[in-house]
């Protein structure tokens, strides 16, 4: 068994998914391809999972590393399974550039990873990259799954089941902590034994459709009586999701922060207030950067030097996948695979998350049928940028580009159709050579 890890220089990540398969009986003896093109941080990523696999692992599986584009064919060459966790660019300089240009125009955001202008340019710099994987995976491991975790899920995964012929899911922890954290939050912690949930739309705007405890009683009555209450005394961390069960009666998978600028409701430059009452952090993902390389900075020798370090099998989705397609043992997950008749009200172009059943076939997806139709409208904002932008990637059309940004729910309410024009340019030379010539 093969399994290439690409971006591995995500050290933490790597730690989580590559961890977990050594722990794995079905995985433990793989050999395990490290690639990145930042030498540094690929030489940490091995030297931690080599402590882990001495550990854990009583050293079954083969480590092996591969830096820069020329070696990259090498790493894929005859692999079972391809993990994706790159970040094109990086924090800086792309990142605080998605941020700082379109703040001058008065465009405020949360995030930037997956939707608005931020989502858009962070697509356009990371596909031509992944199609590079995916021809190279073509070539030398026609058969492998790609198991995808680079934001913008949607429009990343939806490229490659749509112009590639590498098989793709995408891999999302939204979906796996969506009813516990509800739950929670609530004060319904004993109801965390659910007897079945159904969750179903897009990446980080998946709809908990339903829910029920143990007995088989519908949680929903009291999930958006409890939820109403909560927004209207007291001042929390998930306000606009309780807002969406309030307006649109069903929770949706990924936090407020994150869903605050999937739409034009919440950050209003005309209404200020609206951010103090939603507790909405703008600029959340910047600040987020920077406290994650000064925590790596103090965890470093902590992780890479430890010759005692071990790991416990963490919840993340890959080495359950990996296991399941190999011992033809099913296991089930919430994949982002494209719209083969899943979602009825939803396109067909559309990349959708929806239940997925994986064993030694491989990842099926099953029917869902046709969503709420006010879910599926929301869910339609989105996916009419994430289609615009994944053609303006594909065809090198600049125009495409203006149309996605002037689609974008939350950047169309807030700038009028010239500013975003000069954003969209802006951004595009600021980005330089991370991005291809447009036309």
């Amino acid at each position: 068994m093969k399994i290439t890890f690409m971006g591995a220089g995500s050290t933490i990540f790597a730690k989580n998914v590559l961890g977990d398969t050594m722990l794995c009986d079905a995985l433990c003896e793989s050999e395990i391809c490290l690639y990145d093109i930042d030498g540094e941080r690929l030489k940490e990523s091995y030297l931690m999972l080599d402590n882990i696999n001495r550990n854990s692992n009583q050293g079954r599986a083969v480590l092996k590393t591969y830096l820069g584009v020329e070696n990259r064919k090498e790493a894929l060459r005859g692999a079972d399974f391809v993990v994706n966790a790159i970040q094109v660019g990086g924090y800086e300089p792309c990142t605080v550039i998605d941020f700082e240009i379109p703040k001058k125009y008065g465009l405020r955001q949360t995030i930037a990873d997956t939707l608005g202008i931020g989502g858009i340019m962070r697509t356009l710099r990371t596909i031509p990259v992944m199609e590079d994987f995916a021809r190279d995976m073509e070539e030398v491991c026609p058969d492998a799954w790609f198991l995808n975790y680079t934001n913008p899920m949607a429009m990343l995964s939806g490229f490659m089941q749509r112009y590639t012929g590498v098989k793709t899911v995408g891999l999302c922890h939204s979906v796996q902590v969506c009813s516990q954290h509800l739950l929670e939050s609530l004060g319904m912690e004993d109801k965390l034994e659910v007897r079945r949930e159904l969750i179903a739309g897009i990446n980080h705007m998946a709809w908990l459709l339903d829910i029920r405890d143990k007995d088989g009683n519908d949680l929903y009555p009291e999930i958006r009586r409890r939820a109403l209450a909560k927004n209207e005394s007291e001042k929390h961390t998930d306000m606009v999701r309780f807002e969406y069960i309030r307006r649109l009666g069903y929770y949706c998978t990924e936090s407020s922060e994150h869903n605050a600028e999937y739409n034009p409701f919440f950050i209003k430059s005309k209404y200020p207030e609206l951010i103090e009452r939603y507790n909405i952090p703008l600029d959340e993902y910047p600040r987020r950067c920077v406290k994650q390389i000064k925590k790596w900075n103090e965890r470093r020798d902590e992780l890479v030097h430890n010759a005692t370090l071990t790991h416990e099998r963490s919840k993340e989705y890959a080495s359950y996948i990996m296991e399941a397609i190999v011992t033809n043992n099913p296991y089930k997950i919430g994949g982002n695979v494209l719209n083969t008749g899943l979602i009825d009200n939803l396109p067909a172009e559309a990349c959708v998350e929806v239940p997925c059943l994986v064993d030694g076939s491989g990842v099926t997806p099953c029917h869902v049928g046709r969503l709420p139709v006010q879910l599926a409208a929301m869910n339609m904002t989105n996916i009419n940028v994430q289609l615009l932008t994944i053609e303006a990637a594909v065809t090198r059309k600049r125009d495409l580009i203006y149309n996605a940004a002037m689609l974008e729910p939350h950047t169309a309410a807030e700038l009028d159709i010239d500013d975003i024009v000069k954003m969209v340019d802006e951004l595009i030379e600021a980005h330089g050579d991370y991005l291809p010539a447009y036309h």
